[in-house]
């Protein structure tokens, strides 16, 4: 028995586990150093509300709901880790997601993967975006942080908020120094907001006044589900207004284009709605209108298009990757 410990610790050795994570290889995932070292399931107390109600601070009428969110402890020990909350898009829990946990557990950080789907009775929204307004995701993630201010082994100083499409979008406006007045009563500010691919259709009241914090976005400039140019233009609004903030634009690269599961080529995403043709914003009254005429906005809207294309693309995930490591490296420090 002794012979055979030996073995496995030499051979464990030989391919890089020495008991920490170990380095991410090819495209961020280390086989053997990127399994958790703890893994934990949490409860997270949150609302259903309108968009309405979310942008004009009211709770009436809201239905509390119990959405979940899956901790992974990257390292042993009783330290205080980096945390990266990930909150996913309108297909939910996917492909990306896991390889976000892993590619990032792998340097030594810890993700809290959220599920705003299954505990409202939902898989996906793709086909039908009404199902659930899009300032849920918000609120989901500000819950969240509740969580983690008070989880032992999560460094409250560094903590980053990560989102992928209609999830990038609120791990974007989570940023809102109006929104986070409003509802964050974690006493967390997210040392860095990491929008991946996100929805920046919509012009909020105030929203370039934002958190003192970096924003670091990053699209395809092929993606005609979130087309990448309505960030740029949100992006150089940031930037005249004095933020810290970035897009990066990867050449040809789909939406979705960090899922290694994903379709090789450009493929239709049939029946999924996109608002890429809409012109919406923020009215006095907190309903988000579309069009000169300020017309509330619905789904069923003349400007609502169907069928836009996802892709994985392994340069643009191993370069937004390397992107985001950078980025929480540059806040978190160098461990």
């Amino acid at each position: 028995m002794r012979r055979l410990s030996l073995f496995l610790v030499a051979g464990l050795t030989a391919f890089g586990f020495s008991g920490a994570a170990a380095e991410p290889v090819g495209d961020g995932v280390a086989d053997l150093g990127s399994y958790a070292a703890r893994v934990e399931v949490h409860p997270i107390a949150s609302l259903t509300l309108t968009d309405r109600h979310f942008l004009t601070g009211s709770s009436d009428g809201a239905k509390p709901v119990t959405v979940t969110g899956v901790l992974r402890i990257a390292k042993p020990g009783a330290d205080r880790l980096p945390t990266v909350i990930l909150m996913h898009g309108s297909g939910g829990l996917s492909g990306n997601i896991e390889f976000w946990q892993r590619a990032l557990g792998a340097r030594g950080i810890s993700t809290f993967a959220l599920d705003g789907f299954t505990g409202r009775g939902l898989t996906s929204v793709n086909t039908d975006q009404s199902l659930l307004s899009r300032t849920n995701l918000i609120l989901d993630i500000y819950r969240a942080l509740g969580v983690l201010a008070k989880h032992p082994r999560v460094d409250p100083a560094r903590v980053a908020v990560m989102g992928f499409s209609r999830g990038g979008q609120a791990a974007l406006y989570a940023s809102l120094k109006r929104f986070d007045a409003n509802w964050n009563r974690s006493g967390i500010t997210p040392a860095v907001f990491l929008p991946v691919y996100p929805d920046c259709s919509i012009r909020f009241q105030d929203d370039t006044a934002v958190a003192a914090r970096p924003i670091r976005m990053f699209g395809g400039s092929g993606d005609d589900y979130n087309p990448a140019a309505s960030c740029a233009a949100y992006t150089e609004r940031l930037k005249a207004a004095g933020s810290d903030v970035s897009l990066t634009v990867f050449p040809g690269a789909q939406h979705v284009y960090d899922n290694p599961a994903g379709p090789p080529q450009p493929t239709v995403a049939k029946g999924a709605q996109t608002v890429r043709a809409c012109s919406l914003h923020e009215a006095a009254d907190g309903v988000i209108v579309e069009g000169p005429k300020d017309t509330p906005f619905t789904y069923t809207d003349p400007c609502v298009q169907r069928d836009p294309h996802i892709g994985s693309d392994e340069a643009a995930r191993v370069a937004t990757f390397k992107g985001v490591t950078d980025a929480l490296e540059a806040t978190f420090g160098k461990r």
